[in-house]
């Protein structure tokens, strides 16, 4: 390796790979490899405070997805599980394991009867407004490693990345 950085998990399997066929072009899969495993780890900090609040990745995600809406905290199931980027079915199981939990409620479109709408609940603004700083905080502990400079790079890679997927959809 040229760099006098320190090999990470993924340099291990380049080094592999480089060993047993030396002409396999494998920086994709470096770049790959760090952002799965990255988000692998990462995903087990978020899960630390989400668990002391007695919440679920994905139900957080939900909550929070209301919460940030605006008052009254209120969309129909197709914005959220399109924001949330999962499913109609997997949306009306989470939503179902919500309302169950007193969390969100469903009620009635004023501007389309034939739909419902999907709502915070008090038990829901509290349960959010609770996780939120935490959950914050944690990330900026997660990416406090990082200077500056690099989360900007790291940010405008991601970024870059992010867009042309998106754009292939």
């Amino acid at each position: 390796m040229a760099s006098q950085d320190p090999q990470d998990a993924v340099d291990v399997i380049i080094d592999q790979w480089a060993r047993e066929v030396p002409e396999l072009d494998t920086r994709a899969m470096a770049t790959l490899g760090r952002l799965k495993r990255t988000s692998v780890l990462v995903q087990h900090e978020l899960d630390r405070v989400f668990d002391a609040h007695g919440l679920a990745s994905w139900e957080f995600d939900v909550l929070a997805t209301l919460r940030r809406s605006g008052a009254p905290w209120c969309l129909a199931p197709t914005a959220l599980f399109s924001s949330l980027m999962i499913t109609s079915g997997t949306m009306t199981n989470r939503l179902k394991r919500l309302e169950a939990r007193g969390l969100i409620e469903r009620v009635a479109n004023t501007d389309d009867g034939r739909s419902s709408l999907v709502r915070l609940t008090p038990a829901g603004q509290a349960c959010i407004s609770a996780a939120l700083e935490p959950h914050v905080a944690n990330q900026a502990r997660v990416v406090s490693s990082l200077s500056e400079t690099d989360r900007a790079a790291l940010d405008q890679g991601l970024r870059a990345l992010l867009t042309a997927l998106e754009g292939s959809d």
